[in-house]
Order: structure tokens, then C-alpha cells, then sequence
């Protein structure tokens, strides 16, 4: 699918008021926002439309770089894919990227403005709505239709002043809301006719409709539910969408989805093993979506309070906001003694970016940029690197070739800066520059690039390490052409299970 520059200088701040718009909410977390968005935008884009998506606060540790040289959440670049656009900073102006339980770093228009905590978070987000309606009209200015995705509950009225996401949102833009609810956890009629009761008066006017997502059986049990919605709301519904398979090839938006699955791939004596260590701060953990989507890899993410099993080939430490919290976490958990068994078996360990840093000899943090005080603490020692933190953040995008000329596309997005003798063995080399560090058994290496495993030929490459001691053949997926092609099926199937005159009409198209 041909992807389209969006040439962000040439916006207007002001926004069409004949620029169609739709928000959708939820009645709950993961109730399927994202995922319905991407459909709609891939609907209208193969219509002819130039669409847009638009978040205006998401709170997630996956993020990805745009275009423009910032950070959005990863459900805002599937989004955009959907669209045919690369993704630009516009389209998810608020960014929130937890660091502890207490706060978060507050990501605005692409770039870090300020951290801060959750209970301060409550008043600074006042000053944000400037920044969510300028990124809002100029995506506007430049779309034939924008489609909105809410943030968490429609319903959480507690936070409702000061409100940014949802239904503040909707307000201040005047954009209409079709509320979207998750009836496979159960309690969909309650939580829409709830939802429905809790609005402000002055915002039931903008709520245009519901559908129901996520559904398994005959759809006809249904009607009585949708005749009782309708006469305690006079809400339309909009469609009833079935559970969707193709939703397991999309990034996952925050860590609650690896709640729900932890393991990909049939378990299997031939199949590569692979395990990712769950750490408390993960971050981009849908830079393993490749290797898990290979009929032959049996890939699982492990809980805390379990050991890593014996049985693997590769244990990966992934990428994490809190490099030093996650580094005392995998000792906290017992998993260093487990990796160092690990690598005694003769198994390989690679981390990435944080997973990289905890990987060295050293990591400090001299100015204080994780810890409220400097710190330096001894890493696991597997790689002959140390870190020092930077309060300077690297984010960076690009599209390079190894050696062989494999072609990988990927993006750094870290902060610190890791150097020693290991370097000087690098994990891979793009466009003939080292990158990360591989120790001289080929058993330990790491670097700071994400999406390393997207490119099919360096990810064959990678696995056929381990095919040939398992005896299997080099099959690859080719992971791009797969997830455009979910995409393809989402809109496909969406187009038959919801009221698409009725999406036209309340957006305004």
C-alpha cells in the first residue's frame, strides 16, 4: 500500500467548520476504540477520502515515531497506515508515558514538555486543550474527514473538569460521539444505559449512537438488550461488530493486553521458544508481534512471580520507561539468576533499548533523570558496555541496509548514551554504522533499535539461527504485507455489520 507524506508546515490552524468528524469512546479500557477507528479510517481512505485519525490524549508506553520527529501512541501510526499516511505528531498530541505508578511523562505535540504526577497531572492537563484543538484544526485543514479516538471510560465523570479526551473533547470541538462497548466482558446494556445517564446534559446532544464490539454468537439475543437501550436513551444502534481475529496482528496500545495473552503459538517440541520478560515499566513490547506472528516460533511474555522456563531458545528483555526500577525488578524477580542459566545451557539472550542497557556492566544517572536522586547501580554484566542517563531524548526513525543488504526500517526513541569496549563487536550494522554490542560467544547482544524484527529478511536471517538446530525450514511471514491486509479485513467486515449511512450521517460526510 502506497503511503503518502503529509506535509505538515503547509496547515492551516484553523479549522473547516464543513471538515466531517467522528469520535468514538468507550464504555470502558480496551473496549476496542482503536481497533474500530483503524477501520473506519481504512473504509473512507478506500473510498477516495483523505482521512486523518486523531487521539487527543493516550496514555501508553508503545509509542512510535513520526514523520516530523516525535513521539504518538503505536494505535495512532496503525491508524494512519489505515489511512495511507505516514504518521505526524498532530495526530496524538498528548502522550503520557508512565514512569512509575505515581507519575508520567507528558509527551505534547511530539516532544517532552514535563513530568509530573498523577495527582499534579489533574491541573496541568488545563493548559493542554491549546495544544489538542491546534494539532485538532490543523489535521482538519488538511483531511476530508478526521476520526477521533477517545481515552479510557466516557463514563469516568470524577475526572470530567479539565477533561481532554473524551467527552471535553467532543465539547469543545463540537464533534459528534458513537460509544462503543465491549460486550464480551460482559454488562454492555448496563454500562451504555450508564454511560448514557452519567453524560452532563449539555453533552447527551453530541452522543449520536452506540455499537457493540467484540461479539461471539447469534446476533438475534441481542434485540431484546437494543429495544431496552433504546427506550431508557433513544440511542441508535449503530451495528454489532464480531469478535475480530485479525485484531491479534495489530500493536497492542498499553500493557493491559498482555493480561489477556501471553502466549503466542501452539506449544510445540519443534517450535523456537521464546520468552519475554515482563517488566514492570515495558515499553514497545509490539516490537515482538513479527517473530510471534512465525507459524514455527512459540513466543510468550513472563509473568512476574514466575521463573523463565529451561525449555527456551532466546529470552529477550525488552524495552522499559524505568531502566533502573526494571533492572532491580528482574532481580527483584529471580530472572538474572535464570538468564545466567540460561546462557549456561547454551541458550541467547538479546535485549533491546532499555533491555540493552540492563544487559551492560553499569548504568548512572548522574543529573537524576529516573531516580529523584543520582544513581549508578551495577547492570547484569553481560555485555563489556556502560550507560550513562541524558536527560536529552534520542528519537529517531530511518531505513538502512546490513552488510548482506538486508533492508530494516526501525526507529531509536531512548534516552542515554552507551559506550565501552563492547561496541566495538556491534549487533548489527546499518548503512555502515555499528549499532548495540554482541558479545564474543554470540550469545549476549542487544542495541537500541526498535522494529529490528518488522524487516523479513533480517528476522529470517535472525531465526534461522535457531532453525537449524530445530531441524525446520526458513519460512517467513511478510509482516507488513499482513497487517495491511487485516486492515483490509476489518474494514471489510465492518462495512457489513454497521449502519454505514448512519456513520455518514452523524459524521457529517
Amino acid at each position: 500500500m502506497r503511503v503518502n507524506e503529509v506535509n505538515v508546515k503547509s496547515y492551516s490552524t484553523k479549522k473547516s467548520a464543513k471538515t466531517p468528524s467522528l469520535m468514538i469512546q468507550g464504555t470502558a479500557s480496551d473496549a476496542g476504540k482503536s481497533l474500530i477507528v483503524a477501520g473506519l479510517c481504512r473504509i473512507f481512505s478506500r473510498r477516495g477520502f483523505r482521512v486523518m485519525p486523531f487521539k487527543p490524549q493516550n496514555m501508553s508506553n508503545n509509542a512510535a515515531i513520526t514523520a516530523d520527529g516525535g513521539e504518538i501512541g503505536r494505535a495512532q501510526a496503525l491508524q494512519a497506515m489505515a489511512c495511507g499516511v505516514d504518521p505526524i505528531s498532530d495526530m496524538n498530541p498528548v502522550l503520557l508515558k508512565p514512569e512509575s505508578d505515581q507519575g508520567s511523562q507528558v509527551v505534547v505535540q511530539g516532544h517532552v514538555r514535563a513530568t509530573v504526577s498523577a495527582a499534579d497531572y489533574l491541573q496541568y492537563r488545563y493548559t493542554l486543550m491549546k495544544d489538542v484543538m491546534e494539532s485538532y484544526n490543523r489535521l482538519c485543514s488538511h483531511a476530508d474527514i478526521v476520526f477521533v479516538e477517545g481515552a479510557g471510560s466516557i463514563s469516568e465523570v470524577n475526572l470530567r473538569d479539565g477533561d481532554i479526551s473524551n467527552m471535553g473533547f467532543a465539547v469543545e470541538a463540537g464533534v459528534p460521539v458513537v460509544l462503543a462497548a465491549d460486550i464480551d466482558r460482559g454488562g454492555a446494556l448496563a454500562s451504555i444505559i450508564g454511560s448514557h445517564c452519567l453524560l452532563r446534559d449539555s453533552e447527551r446532544h453530541l452522543l449520536r449512537g452506540y455499537m457493540m464490539n467484540k461479539f461471539r454468537g447469534d446476533r438475534r439475543i441481542l434485540d431484546p438488550a437494543i429495544d431496552i437501550i433504546s427506550g431508557r436513551t433513544g440511542l441508535s444502534c449503530i451495528g454489532i461488530m464480531k469478535w475480530f481475529d485479525g485484531a491479534a496482528k495489530f500493536p497492542a496500545e498499553d500493557s493491559l493486553a498482555l493480561e489477556h495473552s501471553r502466549t503466542f503459538g501452539m506449544r510445540d517440541g519443534k517450535k523456537i521458544k521464546i520468552y519475554v520478560l515482563g517488566l514492570q515499566r515495558i515499553s514497545n513490547f509490539d516490537d515482538f508481534d513479527p517473530l510471534a506472528a512465525e507459524d514455527d516460533v512459540e513466543l510468550s511474555f513472563v509473568k512476574p512471580g514466575n521463573p523463565i522456563p529451561g525449555d527456551g531458545d532466546l529470552v529477550i528483555i525488552p524495552g522499559t520507561k524505568s531502566t533502573i526500577a526494571d533492572l532491580e525488578y528482574v532481580r527483584k524477580q529471580g530472572w538474572d539468576i535464570d538468564i545466567a542459566a540460561h546462557i549456561h545451557r547454551g541458550g541467547r539472550v538479546v535485549g533491546i533499548c532499555g533491555g540493552y542497557q540492563i544487559l551492560g556492566r553499569e548504568i548512572s544517572d548522574p543529573d537524576a533523570v529516573e531516580n529523584p536522586v543520582p544513581t549508578t547501580i551495577q547492570g547484569l554484566g553481560l555485555l563489556n558496555v556502560v550507560t550513562v542517563m541524558s536527560r536529552e531524548k534520542t528519537l529517531r526513525r530511518f531505513s538502512a541496509s546490513t552488510p548482506d543488504g538486508s533492508v530494516v526500517s526501525g526507529y531509536e526513541i531512548h534516552m542515554g548514551v552507551t559506550k565501552g569496549p563492547g561496541i566495538e563487536r556491534p549487533l548489527v550494522t546499518l548503512n555502515g554504522v555499528p549499532e548495540g554490542a554482541l558479545r564474543e560467544d554470540d550469545l549476549v547482544g542487544g542495541c537500541y533499535i526498535h522494529g529490528l524484527f518488522t524487516s523479513d529478511e533480517f528476522r529470517a536471517k535472525f531465526l534461522s539461527i535457531f532453525r537449524g538446530g530445530k531441524g525446520l525450514g526458513t519460512a517467513k511471514q511478510d509482516y507488513e504485507k499482513s497487517v495491511d491486509t487485516a486492515l483490509d479485513e476489518l474494514a471489510c467486515q465492518m462495512e457489513s455489520e454497521l449502519d454505514m449511512e448512519k456513520i455518514e450521517e452523524i459524521a457529517g460526510i
